[in-house]
């Protein structure tokens, strides 16, 4: 089985303990992203939004794993904390979305927060010679209690980064390294107005 593993953030750059069999490169589908999720390290990292994601290029790379739930697995301990218990589940689980061609299964978690972005890999995918390509499939939440707690706009994202600032000097400059590292093709509006504010 030929997998197709997708991303447009620090898997690009730092693939961890991910298993892929040549480089990622810059061919993977145009999907809406946009960094609006506040991570566990608090910085505010890509994910894939419908709603307030610009469309960008991806990239993509061959697992190096012939098993999806080998791959999905290897991807979910890549997003995940070290020492994490692995998921009873990995298919069910919602830090890993997947289309499986062979099969039509896709992740249902993936379908309740982004339908139309898993139609174009399904597509691209189909193009592309692949059986099935995974991705990270994590909600944005900058709206949750705890992390911003207002609805996601460009001045929240970048409000919410004046006060990291303000409090953690140290995590606010690498929450700012996580954008500027960004792939060149992920340009978004929150990008643009992180440039701005802090040339």
């Amino acid at each position: 089985m030929k997998i197709a593993v997708l991303a447009w953030g620090s898997i690009v750059w730092e693939r961890g303990l991910l298993e892929v069999a040549a480089d990622f490169m810059p061919n993977g589908p145009n999907l809406p992203v946009e960094f609006c999720r506040v991570s566990g390290d608090e910085r505010l990292t890509l994910v894939i939004d419908e709603t307030f994601g610009a469309t960008c290029p991806t990239y993509a790379a061959s697992s190096s794993f012939g098993d999806l739930n080998a791959a999905l697995l290897n991807l979910w301990v890549r997003e995940g904390s070290k020492g994490e218990p692995l998921p009873g589940d990995v298919r069910r689980h919602g830090r890993v979305g997947f289309t499986d061609l062979s099969s039509g299964q896709k992740s249902d978690i993936a379908m309740q927060r982004h339908p139309r972005a898993v139609a174009a890999i399904t597509a691209w995918a189909q193009a592309n010679g692949y059986d099935a390509a995974i991705w990270t499939a994590l909600a944005s939440r900058l709206h949750e209690s705890g992390k911003r707690g207002e609805p996601f706009t460009v001045n929240a994202a970048i409000r919410y980064l004046e006060d990291l600032e303000k409090r953690d000097a140290a995590t606010f400059g690498l929450a700012l390294t996580y954008i500027r590292k960004a792939p060149i093709e992920v340009q978004t509006p929150v990008r643009d107005a992180v440039k701005k504010r802090w040339p």
